[in-house]
């Protein structure tokens, strides 16, 4: 075969395309497993931060094993509906969440994971997450709240690509440990934790805002919001129950006395 002519020309190309192509695909099926698990890790990872587990002082343990952390302390997790309802038969932990973004965004049917955890002190928080856009491209988080269903126990946050330095600086301790012990309430009802340009001052419903990141400052709050807005009522159920549990307790000490 002329080795100069177009018909051996497009013969060797396509034999070529055809064989990179093969091996890419053996490489990506080879890889896709240990791409998974490290996809997996990480999502471990940040939920065990959420809770303040695996921290040295307020800072991610490059030593620590999220993985056995997060089967040590994760106790359960379920998943609700858009009516706060617990679905059955649903694999929390593989909820798509930009999947659930479009359909909060969009007023859809929602499956919204929910995590209990259980701290080395023996107390439990309730770990929720949050899925948004950015400036630039999504952001993410999750959020624990305390057994009082109203303090936030503490958060994280991660991002695709805003810019280092301002907005990127979300995924950063000093800016999410703001989170620790502020309130989801306002004058005894629920609200959604503000994120404060110029700064929150002793509002223990706000944090400070990223200076020069208001966009982003902004995008996240709205996004905390959304999805608490949906957790809300799961929140307020179990305030309720405590607050009946608590009176009933009251109640039948008070008898006791008499």
């Amino acid at each position: 075969m002329n080795t100069n002519s177009n018909k051996y020309t497009i013969i060797y190309t396509t034999i070529l395309v055809v064989v990179v192509a093969a091996v890419l695909a053996i490489v990506a099926s080879v890889l896709k497993p240990r791409q998974t698990a490290n996809i997996e890790l990480e999502q471990m990872k940040t939920i065990m931060l959420a809770a303040n587990i695996g921290e040295v002082d307020g800072q991610p343990d490059k030593t620590a094993d999220y993985k056995a952390l997060y089967e040590k302390h994760i106790t359960r997790a379920y998943v609700i509906d858009q009516n706060g309802k617990q679905l059955e038969g649903v694999d929390a932990f593989h909820i798509d969440l930009k999947t659930q973004f479009n359909a909060i965004k969009n007023g859809g049917d929602v499956t919204l994971p929910v995590y209990e955890c259980a701290l080395d002190d023996g107390s439990m928080v309730t770990i929720f997450p949050c899925y948004g856009t950015g400036l630039w491209g999504a952001i993410w988080g999750y959020i624990s709240v305390k057994e009082d269903c109203t303090t936030i126990n503490g958060a994280v946050f991660a991002h695709a690509s805003e810019t280092p330095g301002l907005g990127g600086e979300i995924a950063q301790p000093w800016f999410y440990n703001q989170f620790d012990n502020k309130v989801l309430e306002v004058n005894g009802q629920f609200a959604s934790v503000k994120i404060v340009k110029g700064g929150a001052g002793s509002d223990l419903n706000g944090v400070d805002a990223i200076s020069g990141a208001t966009i982003t400052s902004t995008a996240l709050q709205k996004t905390i919001a959304q999805w608490m807005d949906y957790y809300k009522g799961s929140l307020e159920l179990a305030k309720a129950i405590i607050t009946l549990s608590e009176g009933l307790s009251n109640s039948e000490n008070a008898e006791k006395d008499e």
